[in-house]
């Protein structure tokens, strides 16, 4: 289900630098997202003292069951050896490779994909949600349990409650409550979204944890606790 190769992968970090400032002009920023039947999350973790990646993508049915449990359609597990170190802004080249990899397993094609990370909440408007979006052709979101750029005021105690991402003077995501009085999380479209929808879409999908459900259950299996 992959589109035509965007790029190599085999960079210097200078030139993964310049290619995420030409790929940042390439991402929509309105929304063009079909009926959506089926929402994956994608979540990234390491094996083998961060020598190999394993990427999960989990694909939840849409909607959910009437009480709001999620059915799980599809999950996958791709490893790869990791091909980039750790390098803060450059997260997508060590990540994506993986990814796509797990992606091209699926049976299932998504209509939405919800990443463990940023989308264009990133200092040259390219996170790994929005590098995604823009190999697979596919609406994603960006959910990160961190900030990477941008200030904010502290949003509302209530679940639901959000404040504002701003990076000069450009809003680039939203800082959002999503269970009441805990630690917010970094919503941010990736691509083929406004900010607005993907910020709908992802309350939709919050349970009764931190992360939406997409996510949390992508970082399980991501993290071996739900093992595959």
């Amino acid at each position: 289900m992959i589109s035509p190769p965007l790029h190599d992968w085999n960079l210097a970090p200078e030139a993964a630098i310049a290619l995420q400032r030409r790929l940042a002009g390439r991402v929509e920023r309105a929304d063009r997202l079909e009926a959506v039947h089926r929402v994956a999350g994608v979540d990234i973790g390491f094996e083998a003292e961060g020598t190999i990646t394993r990427a999960a993508v989990v694909v939840l049915a849409w909607p959910p069951a009437p009480g709001g449990a999620f059915e799980v359609v599809e999950q996958v597990v791709h490893r790869e050896p990791t091909r980039m170190p750790y390098i803060p802004g450059l997260l997508s080249f060590r990540e994506v490779p993986a990814t796509l990899g797990a992606f091209d397993k699926l049976a299932t094609r998504p209509q939405l994909v919800m990443v463990d990370g940023q989308g264009i909440a990133h200092p040259r408007r390219l996170g790994v949600a929005s590098h995604l979006g823009l190999w697979l052709d596919l609406p994603t979101i960006g959910v990160a349990k961190s900030r990477l750029c941008g200030r904010h005021a502290e949003p509302g105690p209530e679940r639901g409650d959000w404040a504002p991402l701003i990076d000069g003077d450009e809003t680039i995501g939203a800082v959002l409550r999503s269970r009441t009085r805990v630690k917010p999380v970094f919503v941010s479209l990736g691509h083929r979204l406004t900010l607005p929808t993907a910020l709908a879409w992802v309350i939709r999908c919050l349970g009764r944890t931190k992360l939406p459900e997409p996510t949390r259950l992508a970082d399980r299996l991501a993290s071996r606790r739900g093992e595959q």
